[in-house]
C-alpha cells in the first residue's frame, strides 16, 4: 500500500481545530452553571474518560463557531476528493465530537474516547492499530502526545512551527505533510490578550489625588499602587472574560481576532494567567489600606457576575458598567484616605453611564448595519437603538449639570482660588458629549467609547485645555 493509499487519522485539538474542545466545553459548563465546580474532582477520580462524557452529557460547543485548521481542513479536502478515506481521531469524548464530525462533512469514520477508554496517546495508537493494524494508517498530530501514534504509522502529518517536534516526528514515521508555519508568539498573544490599553480607565484612580489637592510623595505613592493593582486585576478578568465568551466573540466581526476565540492563544494559558495575576495584584495590595482590599474585592466579584451573567441584563450591565468606573475612584480615594466629593462620584456615574450606552449603541449600530438584529449575548436588539442614544444623552447632559452645581458650591470657593475659571469646563464637557454622541450615530465610535476618546485629537485637546483652566483656578 502506497503512503497516500493508506486511511488517514486526523487528530482534533491543537491539529483541525487552534483549540481544546474540552477545555472549551468546561468552562462553558462553568459559565452556564459556576457550581459545577465542585462536581469536578468527582468526576475526576472516576478517571479522564468518565470525566469528558460528565461534560459531553450536559454541554455542546457550536462546531460552526470553532477556529479551524484553514489551511489543513483545505488539504483534507483535496485528499478526500483524490479518494483518500479520512478518520477523524481524537482524545475528545464522542459525543462532544459528533456535532463537530457531521458539521465538517469529509470524514468517514470517527474514532473517540467513549466514557470508559481515553483515545490519547497510546490510547489511540492502540485503537488505530485495531482498526487498521500495524503501519496501516497516516496520522496528522500536533505534540508529544502524538509521537506514539505516528511510531505506529505508515506515514505522518504535523501540524506545528515547532522545529523540535518535526524532527522527533521524523525520527518516528516518514512525514507526508508539514502544517502550521505561521508562527504565532505566545507572549505577544498573551499581551494582547490582558488589554493593557484598557488599563487608561484606571488612571481615574488618580482622580481623588488630583481633586484633593494631595500631591505628597506619600499619596502619589499609594495612588501608582493602587493604579498596578487594578491594572492586574483588570487584565485577570479579561482573560476570563474573553474565556467563558468564546461563542459570542467568535460571531463577532472585531472580537474573534482575540488570542483565544482565534486560537491563537491556549486556553490553559489562560486558565493559569488569569488566578496568577489576580493573586500578584492582591498581594501588591497587602501594602495598601485594609478598606482598598474591601473595595478590590467588591470590584473583583462585580466584575465575575457580570461576566457570567449581567452582562446578558439589558440596562443593568450599562449600570454596572458605568459603577465599575466610579468604583475605580473610590478606590483611589481610599487608597490615600481622603473623603470623597459627592460632586466626583455622582459627575463620574453619569458621564460613564453615557459612555457605557455609548458603548452598547455602537455594538448595537454595526450589527443593524450588518443586517442582524441581536446582540448575541446581549439582551438588547435592533429596536432599541433609539432608546439607548436618548439614555445616553440624557446621562451625559446630566453629568454637566451636576458639574456647573459643583463649580458653584462653597466646596470650589475652599479649593480654589479663581473658581470661576472652572466655568469654561461645562462647555468643555457639553462639547465632549455631543460629539462622542453624533459619532456614533453615525457608526465612527469604536466600540469602547473611552479606548476611543482616549485615542481621538479632539478629545485630546480638551484635556489638555482642561489641564490648563484647573492650573489656572489654582
Amino acid at each position: 500500500m502506497a503512503v497516500n493509499d493508506a486511511p488517514l487519522a486526523v487528530d482534533l485539538d491543537g491539529t483541525l481545530i487552534r483549540g481544546d474542545l474540552l477545555l472549551e466545553s468546561l468552562l462553558a459548563l462553568l459559565k452556564r452553571n459556576p457550581l459545577y465546580l465542585f462536581l469536578i474532582p468527582a468526576w475526576l477520580l472516576r478517571g479522564k474518560a468518565a470525566f469528558k462524557r460528565a461534560i459531553a452529557e450536559r454541554v455542546t460547543v457550536d462546531p460552526a463557531l470553532l477556529p479551524y485548521d484553514q489551511a489543513l481542513l483545505a488539504w483534507l479536502k483535496e485528499q478526500r476528493q483524490a479518494g483518500r478515506r479520512l478518520v477523524l481521531a481524537t482524545a475528545s469524548d464522542r459525543l462532544m465530537v459528533e456535532p463537530l464530525f457531521e458539521h465538517v462533512g469529509i470524514f468517514d469514520e470517527l474514532i473517540a474516547s467513549d466514557g470508559e477508554n481515553n483515545l490519547a496517546g497510546p490510547g489511540k495508537a492502540k485503537a488505530l492499530i485495531e482498526r487498521f493494524g500495524e503501519k496501516g494508517f497516516s496520522y496528522a498530530g500536533d505534540g508529544e502526545v502524538d509521537l506514539p501514534v505516528w511510531r505506529a504509522a505508515a506515514s505522518g502529518v504535523v501540524v506545528s512551527p515547532s522545529p523540535a517536534l518535526r524532527e522527533r516526528a521524523r525520527e518516528a514515521t516518514e512525514i507526508e505533510a508539514l502544517f502550521g508555519d505561521r508562527e504565532v508568539s505566545v507572549a505577544r498573544s498573551f499581551v494582547k490578550a490582558i488589554r493593557p490599553h484598557q488599563w487608561l480607565k484606571n488612571l481615574l484612580i488618580f482622580a481623588p489625588l488630583l481633586s484633593s489637592h494631595s500631591f505628597d510623595s506619600d499619596s502619589l505613592l499609594l495612588a501608582l499602587m493602587a493604579f498596578v493593582v487594578f491594572s492586574l486585576t483588570a487584565s485577570s478578568v479579561y482573560l476570563l472574560n474573553d474565556m467563558l465568551d468564546l461563542a459570542a466573540d467568535r460571531s463577532h466581526p472585531k472580537k474573534c481576532r482575540r488570542p483565544f476565540a482565534s486560537g491563537d492563544l491556549s486556553l490553559r494559558v489562560g486558565i493559569l494567567g488569569a488566578p496568577l495575576l489576580l493573586a500578584v495584584a492582591f498581594v501588591i495590595a497587602w501594602w495598601l489600606p485594609l478598606k482598598f482590599l474591601l473595595v478590590l474585592g467588591g470590584y473583583y466579584l462585580l466584575t465575575l457576575s457580570y461576566s457570567l451573567w449581567l452582562k446578558q441584563r439589558e440596562v443593568v450591565d450599562v449600570l454596572l458598567l458605568s459603577s465599575l468606573y466610579t468604583i475605580r475612584i473610590i478606590a483611589g480615594g481610599v487608597a490615600i484616605g481622603v473623603t470623597l466629593s459627592f460632586w466626583l462620584l455622582a459627575f463620574s456615574m453619569f458621564l460613564f453611564l453615557s459612555l457605557a450606552l455609548v458603548k452598547r449603541y455602537s455594538e448595537l449600530w454595526g450589527l443593524v448595519d450588518r443586517g442582524k438584529s441581536q446582540i448575541v449575548g446581549r439582551g438588547y436588539r435592533a429596536g432599541d437603538l433609539d432608546t439607548l442614544s436618548q439614555l445616553g444623552g440624557a446621562a451625559g447632559y446630566m453629568a454637566v449639570l451636576v458639574l456647573a452645581l459643583y463649580i458653584n458650591s462653597d466646596m470650589v470657593v475652599e479649593l480654589y482660588g479663581e473658581p470661576r475659571v472652572i466655568w469654561f469646563l461645562c462647555p468643555l464637557v457639553l462639547y465632549l458629549v455631543s460629539r462622542i454622541w453624533l459619532l456614533a450615530r453615525r457608526g465612527e465610535v469604536d466600540e469602547d467609547p473611552v479606548v476611543f476618546v482616549a485615542r481621538d485629537p479632539h478629545s485630546r485637546v480638551i484635556a489638555v485645555v482642561g489641564a490648563i483652566l484647573f492650573w489656572l483656578a489654582l
